[in-house]
């Protein structure tokens, strides 16, 4: 099988299409988990994997922003040879209410290559971009995850996707 490349004009319109059914199958899975869950979640993102070329997208990094731990912030500053401090300032922002997280100024991401949606920092980004999107992850307890994902990850789209023909099966 091979990869596809997205397209995201066209996977923006059937993401926002089909959001809300699909996050309205996500609770309906979430309060009433079917027998074998993470099992079938496992089988499915191999599949997803196979069919989706992250590097064609890139629309994680050019939309959202990951938060950044202690851990990020003093590896991403030993890299550039700055200060944790001086990192913050010039290209993160720190959120406002809830747990105050680091959190990149502006999209696209500051670290993104645009040209071959790279990551200029890839061996050391931080562990939010490391495990995006989240879909190897015990499923139960990433699903309000996944809810969100769907409209900004293709893979995630996919995911929940597959999951709900086979669950509707």
């Amino acid at each position: 099988m091979s990869k596809t490349p997205v397209v995201l004009r066209s996977f923006r319109a059937k993401a926002k299409h089909r959001k809300t059914a699909l996050r309205r199958f996500l609770t309906r899975l979430e309060k009433n988990p079917v027998r074998g869950l993470q099992s079938l979640v496992e089988r499915t993102e191999k599949k997803v994997w196979a069919e989706t070329d992250c590097l064609t997208c890139a629309n994680c990094c050019k939309t959202m922003t990951p938060t950044y731990t202690p851990a990020d912030l003093n590896r991403i500053a030993r890299y550039f040879g700055m200060t944790v401090a001086a990192v913050k300032k010039k290209w993160l922002k720190q959120e406002r209410g809830g747990d105050r997280d680091w959190m990149n100024r502006s999209t696209p991401c500051q670290f993104l290559n645009k040209s071959n949606n790279k990551c200029r920092i890839y061996a050391i980004r931080p562990a939010d971009c490391a495990g995006f999107p989240h879909l190897g992850k015990r499923f139960r307890d990433f699903v309000h995850i996944h809810k969100q994902n769907v409209e900004s990850c293709p893979a995630a789209f996919a995911l929940v996707e597959k999951l709900k023909e086979q669950v509707s099966k």
